[in-house]
Order: C-alpha cells, then structure tokens, then sequence
C-alpha cells in the first residue's frame, strides 16, 4: 500500500466529527515578518476561528509559540538573542504580553482562556504529567479554552527542546485529542523542497510515515521560528501513533482552521494509526528523560 497520496484522496468529511483538537501556531503566523513584532489582525482572526469553534462545542486547546520573538521587540532588540539568559528573559516578556492580548481578545467573544506553560520535567515526572493532565480536562470541562508554551522562562535546558510542534503533538497525545492541526508559513509536504525543485509534488495525504516520508522532511525551514518540516513529521508520529490525525496547513489565512473540519482537502493530512505498543511516558523517557535534574 502507498505510503503517500499526491492526487486525489479520500473524503475528509470525517473531520467534522472531531470533537477535541489542538492547534498550534509558530512564531511566524502570529508576527509582522517585516518587525517582528505581533500582527494582531491574525491574532485575531486566530481567536475569532477559534471562538467559533468552541461556540459549535468542540473542545479547543491553542498551542503558541512567539514568546521569545514578541519579548525581544518589545524589549527594542533588532533579532531574536541567541545567549540562553537573554531568551528567557525575552521569554518573559513576551508570554505576559501574548496572553495578554489573547485574554483580550478572546474575552470580546466571551470566552475564558488559561495559560498552561510546560516543561519536559512536566511531561516526564509521572504525577506532574498526570497533574497536567487532569488541568486540561478540568479546564475543558468547565469550557475554559488552554493556552499552551513551553515555560523557557524557567527551564534551563528547554530552549533547546524548542520546538512547539514536537510540544503541541505530546499535549494531543496527553489529552487523547482527536485532531492536531500545525499552522505554519509551510503549506504541507512535498515530495522535495518546492524552491528548489520545481517538479515537487504536494502530498495529500499520508497514510504511513515511512523512511521516505521522514527524508522528503529535511531541508524546509523558518526564518522566525525554530522548527521545520522535520519536526512536523515527527510530531505526526507522536500523534498518529496515540491515535490523533494530524493536518498541516498554511497559515497565511487563518480561516483555514474551519475549513480543515469541515472536511475541506487542505494541507496534508497524516492519519492516525492507534499504536498499542506507543505509550507517552515510554516516548518521553526515552527522549527526553536526559534533561531530567
């Protein structure tokens, strides 16, 4: 069977079903790419989209990345620092004054946000991550929509984690989301890098992720933020082994969020194949259990 489809797939009106999903924004959906610094007609077309998804009942956590781009020009800086001290205290700054303008904006479509900000201490230590855990559901249960980052505030060695793709797919996994949705200045996934090979296929869909799948990732990045293609797929991997679809998409027009569930062919889709033998601490510990202290 193909590991991939380029031409025309199967319906995707199975996605309307989709009751609980993850979104997840890079630093470069949400900012000015000229400044840097937020461009709040997406932000709030963001909020907008979402609010209506949560109007329609569907259970919504929004993953964010931008702390550190949106505290280095609030603090007048020409770039992103590269010293880990400087990050953090970017970091700072940044991640008040984006929760600030999601609160805002979220609360003229009468909806209570929270912030969640985790560690991989978090995700690997077994009571915090099942403290994490009971969070979101709590939160969801009383239709108060989560706000996530990684908490490189405070978190030594987590900047180099850094990527909040790999973040967004551990958080569907946790929740057992039935959507994850990454929202990036990448359209998808080709069979080769589409600016430099003009013969490149757009993918549809994937139905495995094979070797060649995990090679046509390599080579598409972000000026603005700290993952590419490769860091989707394997965040594919983490979601479609716990059973999660994955979807990535273009970010250039927000709406494309409701298109996605209502079934339109957008971006590709890797669908899920509920793995027995994945379970997420065996993930994390394997990963990520180095940074533990």
């Amino acid at each position: 069977m193909e590991s991939f489809n380029t031409g025309v797939s199967a319906s995707r009106d199975y996605l309307k079903d989709k009751k609980r999903i993850v979104v997840k924004v890079g630093s470069s959906s949400i900012t000015h790419a000229q400044t840097g610094r937020m461009n709040l007609e997406k932000i709030e077309k963001l909020v907008r989209v979402l609010s209506n998804l949560a109007n329609l009942g569907k259970e919504v956590i929004l993953v964010s990345s931008g702390a550190i781009s949106v505290g280095s020009k609030a603090l007048g800086m020409d770039r992103k620092p590269s010293e880990k001290a400087q990050k953090q205290a970017c970091a700072a700054v940044g991640q008040a004054n984006l929760m600030m303008v999601y609160q805002k904006l979220f609360a003229e479509y009468q909806h209570t946000v929270a912030q969640i900000l985790l560690t991989k201490y978090t995700m690997i230590e077994s009571e915090s991550r099942h403290n994490a855990e009971n969070t979101f559901n709590e939160l969801m249960r009383m239709g108060v929509i989560p706000i996530v980052n990684e908490n490189d505030t405070v978190a030594t060695d987590e900047i180099e984690f850094g990527d909040n793709d790999t973040l967004s797919a551990i958080v569907a996994a946790l929740v057992k989301a039935d959507l994850l949705i990454l929202l990036s200045d990448i359209e998808g996934l080709y069979t080769d890098d589409p600016h430099k090979n003009s013969n490149a296929q757009f993918i549809d869909t994937v139905e495995y992720i094979t070797d060649e799948i995990i090679a046509m990732g390599k080579g598409a990045t972000s000026a603005v933020g700290t993952g590419g293609m490769n860091t989707k797929i394997s965040a594919a991997r983490i979601a479609n082994d716990s059973g999660t679809d994955m979807v990535i998409a273009s970010s250039e027009d927000l709406s494309v969020v409701s298109r996605i569930i209502s079934g339109e062919k957008i971006g590709t889709l890797f669908k899920a194949h509920l793995n027995e033998n994945f379970h997420l601490i065996d993930y994390l510990s394997n990963n990520y259990n180095g940074s533990q202290k």
